[in-house]
């Protein structure tokens, strides 16, 4: 991902990795994990280039792998060892522990590379944005050559692929794709999260609300946009919402983290795929008539 200079205010826009640096850091990951006998298997984006097209897609920009607490006797004690010695061999680590997993944001050589241990929740582990997938695709590993090595994807791939990026998960979509995830999520909260949200909305004092503030081209604000916020580590569903007069509307955030933003309004429409946003805040968007989608942390305060 670029980093804007300090002359220049324009949100980040997401790069593709260099694909030969990446084959690296992935088999050297490979082979960390091999040591300690982590069974993992590729999951998202590079699970789909590696399926679909044999290869890394073309503007992929990071690296994903997953693995299971409790599933091929993967426990969470285990992980910490592992994550010290990617450190020792370069790699920067970040560990954050979580109500649907334990989530290990790597990088090297300027390549990210996620590897998510799931927590099983009734039979299913859910990924980005919170998308269910059972667990069983996961049980029994399909081995299958990619970039001259064997790595494990889910069995049967094809139906993880088809859960995880919709029926046309076999048309190359460089853009588009972030919406094809989102319509796979529901909108009403799922019953482990919904009581508890609804309890927190209704009887607890709102000092945690936000707000977001739509603004169009020539800054002026947007009234009747529809926003659809999509948290990726509570499963809450899609919250969806209107702004009023002001352009605003409001945002109950459930804590701190990634979040999924979506805005549409007349012909304009984006899905910021990965904004991070705090409970209390009050943020703007501003659209930008030169670039359509791949721009993060665009929400500004």
């Amino acid at each position: 991902m670029s980093e804007p200079s300090p002359l220049d205010t324009k949100p980040a826009v997401i790069v593709p990795m260099d694909m030969s640096v990446a084959e690296r850091v992935l088999k050297e990951a490979k082979a960390v994990l091999d040591d300690f006998e982590v069974v993992f298997f590729l999951r998202h984006g590079t699970c789909l280039g590696a399926v679909r097209d044999g290869a890394f897609i073309d503007w992929d920009d990071d690296l994903d792998i997953g693995s299971i607490i409790g599933v091929h006797g993967l426990t969470e004690d285990l992980i910490e060892p592992v994550v010290a010695e990617f450190r020792k061999r370069g790699f920067n680590a970040i560990v954050t522990n979580g109500d649907l997993g334990v989530s290990v944001e790597m990088s090297k050589l300027d390549t990210p590379l996620d590897w998510n241990c799931y927590r099983v929740v009734e039979g299913s582990i859910y990924q980005w944005p919170t998308v269910k997938i059972p667990v069983e695709l996961h049980t029994d590993l399909k081995p299958i050559q990619f970039l001259g090595v064997p790595f494990n994807v889910p069995n049967p791939p094809e139906e993880y692929l088809r859960l995880k990026y919709g029926s046309e998960w076999m048309i190359p979509k460089k853009t588009g794709f972030e919406q094809a995830v989102l319509d796979l999520m529901p909108d009403e909260p799922t019953p482990n999260s919904g009581g508890f949200m609804n309890f927190v909305r209704r009887f607890l004092p709102r000092r945690n609300t936000g707000s977001l503030q739509v603004l169009d081209f020539d800054d002026r604000v947007v009234v009747g946009a529809e926003v659809v916020v999509a948290s990726t580590t509570v499963l809450s569903g899609l919250v969806r919402s209107t702004t009023g007069q002001d352009g605003q509307t409001s945002l109950d955030l459930p804590e701190a983290g990634y979040y999924i933003v979506t805005i549409r309004h007349g012909g304009h429409e984006e899905v910021l795929y990965a904004e991070q946003l705090e409970p209390g805040i009050d943020y703007v968007y501003r659209p930008d008539p030169e670039v359509a989608s791949g721009r993060v942390k665009v929400l500004a305060t």
